[in-house]
């Protein structure tokens, strides 16, 4: 995910400029390929290990060099004559050899994605396989994730999870990724863009039940986050007409073990019903028996069917 610019501190942690790791435990970046995460919002989220990467490494590689230098300045880091190199899906296949040439002589890279962890949702996938299949040493250097961030926030189950990152644009691809992630035995883990949260939420809440619960994390680590925990339902309801700014993870908990029998949802639709008009019914009951709407609202109208034909048959015979 992107970041527009950290938040938080200013001032250099751990390193003295380009080449001079300091403090205990200070490391030289090593010949090969390493990974590290920089910050998805606050600038001191960074990792002691990742800045003396960043201070230290014989050649640094980016998805947004603009973003890499800004946070290197942050923390005191000096680029003193080193390249920097843009690396990132538009030119990834024009990018590797000259990265994979430069692993080859022996010299360390590092790469950044513009915040986060590489791959997750960000590009380095083919550069980090084309590297271990040439023989170099891949390595990583654990840090933030707005993946990992959301869900310890959720308040969901943590011990299965799903990341699926952003939705397919096209509708008929969208449906189908939504009815095969619906049934998966996790906590689903998705990014949407923030004018398009209000659609996903919507069919969420129609696709997998409006009783499924769910949590919305919005900035993470910046100055305006915002989690709000509830259902699919009332999530969808909460954000309806709202302007959304800002990164958008989504959380949802994995589904509703037990599904309510057949007679069941007929009472719950019939005592619905006799307060609400049919489209209503159908979301209020939903929502209770965490079931998708338009399956709820299927059975609520052929109910209605079925009570004004028995009416009707029954005006007849009286006639």
């Amino acid at each position: 995910m992107s970041n527009d610019a950290p938040d938080g501190a200013t001032g250099a942690t751990g390193v003295t400029g380009a080449g001079r790791p300091r403090g205990i435990g200070a490391q030289k970046a090593p010949p090969g390929l390493t990974f590290i995460a920089t910050p998805i919002g606050a600038a001191r989220d960074i990792t002691l290990r990742a800045l003396d990467l960043l201070a230290t490494a014989d050649i640094l590689v980016a998805e947004d060099t603009r973003s890499l230098r800004h946070l290197m300045d942050i923390h005191g880091i000096a680029l003193g004559g080193r390249p920097l190199w843009s690396y990132h899906d538009h030119n990834g296949a024009t990018a590797r050899p000259g990265i994979l040439a430069a692993l080859a002589d022996g010299r360390s890279v590092v790469y950044a994605s513009e915040a986060g962890t590489p791959l997750v949702a960000d590009p380095g996938y083919q550069l980090g396989r084309a590297a271990g299949e040439a023989g170099h040493p891949v390595t990583a250097a654990p840090g933030p994730s707005a993946v990992l961030a959301a869900l310890t926030v959720s308040g969901l189950p943590s011990d299965r999870f799903l990341f699926a990152g952003f939705p397919p644009a096209a509708q008929g691809e969208r449906r189908r990724w939504l009815a095969e992630l619906g049934t998966v035995p996790a906590t689903v883990i998705l990014y949407e863009a923030p004018q398009r949260v209000q659609r996903l939420l919507g069919e969420l809440a129609d696709a997998w039940g409006e009783g499924r619960k769910a949590a919305l994390c919005r900035e993470l680590t910046k100055r305006f986050e915002e989690i709000v925990r509830g259902t699919l339902g009332s999530l969808a309801r909460d954000f309806a007409g709202r302007t959304v700014k800002g990164e958008v993870v989504l959380v949802i908990d994995r589904p509703l073990v037990e599904k309510a029998a057949p007679e069941d949802l007929d009472a719950a639709i019939r005592r619905a019903l006799g307060s609400l008009r049919l489209r209503d019914a159908a979301s209020a009951v939903a929502e209770e028996l965490g079931l998708p709407r338009r399956e709820v609202y299927q059975r609520a109208l052929a109910m209605e069917q079925e009570a004004a034909g028995q009416e009707a048959a029954g005006k007849d015979d009286g006639e």
